[in-house]
């Protein structure tokens, strides 16, 4: 076949073709219908095929992730366990609103037990948290500096929780020593008892716990 064959071509009459044309042709129209088949049909299958793919792999990875928990599910009930005790102890060393009283003339006695002078023993206004509420105390002794030691060491044995801040210690007379300090404690706010009106309440003391100044 020749350069004249292929002018001489009657593209009308595809049977009069010389055998290569055919073939040729034929391969061409089976390529053309095989690429219209991939992106008619294959290609949107590929593409399901991925995100089905996709969607195995975090299906599989949140099985894990469940199988993990089960397996350690028993761990975590004993941990949980074990903090719902230590918060319970905790709370119980939170004083509730009918023990704070009793709990300011604790801290006095303490004190007066020590042989100290109380020149202020102030309680202020609550500041309430999350789930508890902070009764700062303003305190100002006399003594010597063992008396002091021992008193400091005396209030924080007490079964409720009280620390000490803003401590101030200055030589007094008589070489006795003079410490002021902030004293918080802490209640727990009963259900029903609101954060306002735990701003609204005002501590009591006895009278020994009272202002001497």
């Amino acid at each position: 076949m020749n350069l004249d064959d292929l002018k001489n071509i009657n593209i009308n009459d595809p049977s009069s073709w010389p055998v290569l044309i055919k073939v040729l042709g034929i391969g061409l129209i089976c390529v053309a219908i095989l690429v219209a088949g991939y992106f008619a049909f294959i290609q949107g299958m590929l593409d399901e095929y991925d995100v089905a793919k996709k969607k195995e792999e975090g299906l599989r990875e949140t099985f894990l992730n469940k199988k993990a928990l089960a397996i350690n599910l028993p761990a975590y009930k004993q941990q949980m366990e074990e903090m719902q005790q230590t918060f319970g102890s905790l709370l119980r060393q939170l004083p509730n609103s009918t023990e704070v009283p009793d709990l300011l003339v604790d801290i006095t006695q303490a004190g007066l037990g020590r042989g100290l002078e109380f020149v202020l023993f102030k309680p202020e206004k609550e500041t309430p948290k999350e789930f508890y509420a902070e009764l700062p105390i303003s305190i100002e002794v006399r003594g010597s500096y063992h008396e002091l030691a021992g008193f400091v060491s005396d209030v924080a044995a007490l079964p409720r929780i009280v620390t000490f801040g803003d401590l101030s210690i200055t030589s007094s007379t008589k070489g006795k020593l003079s410490m002021g300090a902030k004293a918080r404690t802490y209640r727990y706010l009963e259900e029903g008892d609101s954060a306002k009106q735990a701003v609204q309440r005002q501590p009591r003391g006895k009278a020994a716990a009272g202002d001497k100044k």
